[in-house]
């Protein structure tokens, strides 16, 4: 008998970001660890806020279509 491998979980622990040596580390939860440059790293944030908006709208969506 085999079994299906349990799908990831989303994280809801936020990542920590420090600068270091002029570059940014993002350590994330269950040792995930990314270094970018600070470039990447501004529009890495500005790309997380704003699919974090997209994704509130989505739950406040399906909210609202689970009362119809």
């Amino acid at each position: 008998m085999t079994h299906e491998p349990a799908l990831p979980q989303p994280a809801s622990a936020p990542g920590v970001a420090t600068a270091e040596e002029g570059l940014v580390v993002l350590d994330g939860p269950a040792g995930v660890a990314v270094t970018m440059t600070a470039a990447a790293a501004a529009l890495t944030g500005r790309s997380l806020i704003s699919a974090a908006g997209v994704a509130k709208t989505q739950i406040a969506d399906r909210a609202d279509n689970d009362d119809i």
